[in-house]
């Protein structure tokens, strides 16, 4: 998380905490003392890869700034089933508020990282790396994406602002016009900044030269098979950086990666992960 900028997770935070206890925590204020003070332990159920703890810490200061919280891991880390991640000490009506939120956060990061980090173990030595997609969970991409870095990966373009990524609905589109990608090509660098890059998507290997020889900085070969994937790689012959694109799964990545392309886009990194099996144990005093 330490790429995250503080004031994104704050505005995360704010915005959870406020969705779950717009008025208050009725229950805490009603059922518990002022003044009363609560422990926290975050332990593992399960083992696997830590992503959120810093989310998770922060959780608790925002509601409760003189809160002791002590971490026993960082993000990025492997973890046993058993371990206990961090530890948190404040007050109980602050806690207790908290909680939830931090505990799904940390919960579903640490799912994403636990993917990510398998699906980068099943291409080790290839050459591959190992991508997230714009399949993220709205509010929370800056969030899985880190994730997804502290499970080994890397990420794909952040936000339609950030690069051109042609794909096949922009073909079409291009098609009904009477404009080849080529053409599009050609005119959409005239027009970039020279630190803008050109990725084009194409799901035919006839298509690969004529988007190539047109100056594209990545091409991305989607739902191809991985003889057409190699092929694919041979036509580019190092012209571009080489995307394999398309319902990848853990089983088959390793495959796609011996096929020589340079990058492997999952979506299922972050749209398809079961959030990791974290507990609260709480004690209020």
């Amino acid at each position: 998380m330490s790429l995250t900028p503080a004031a994104a997770i704050d505005d995360i935070l704010t915005r959870a905490l406020a969705e779950d206890a717009p008025w208050g925590d009725l229950t805490s204020e009603v059922f518990l003392p002022a003044g009363a003070r609560a422990d926290v332990a975050l332990v593992a159920r399960e083992p696997g890869v830590l992503s959120g703890l810093t989310v998770f810490a922060r959780t608790f200061a925002l509601l409760d700034p003189d809160a002791s919280i002590s971490l026993k891991a960082a993000d990025g880390d492997r973890f046993a089933a058993g371990d206990a991640l961090a530890t948190v000490s404040g007050d109980a009506r602050a806690v207790l508020r908290a909680e939830r939120v931090a505990l799904n956060l940390v919960q579903r990061l640490s799912g994403i990282a636990t993917a990510t980090a398998r699906y980068v173990a099943a291409v080790e030595g290839t050459g591959a790396r190992v991508v997230d997609t714009r399949k993220t969970t709205p509010g929370l991409r800056v969030l899985e994406r880190a994730a997804v870095r502290d499970g080994g990966g890397h990420n794909h373009r952040f936000s339609l602002s950030d690069a051109v990524l042609a794909k096949d609905n922009h073909l079409a589109v291009l098609a009904a016009q009477g404009v080849s990608v080529g053409e599009a090509i050609r005119a959409a660098r005239a027009r970039l900044p020279h630190t803008a890059t050109i990725e084009v998507e194409v799901d035919r290997l006839d298509q690969v030269e004529e988007v190539v020889a047109a100056g594209v900085d990545t091409i991305m070969l989607d739902n191809f098979s991985n003889d057409h994937l190699r092929a694919g790689v041979a036509l580019v012959a190092g012209r571009a950086v080489v995307e394999a694109s398309g319902g990848i799964t853990l089983d088959t990545i390793r495959g796609v990666a011996e096929t020589g392309v340079d990058v492997i886009s999952v979506g299922a990194l972050t749209h398809g992960v079961r959030s990791l099996d974290l507990g609260l144990d709480v004690r209020v005093s």
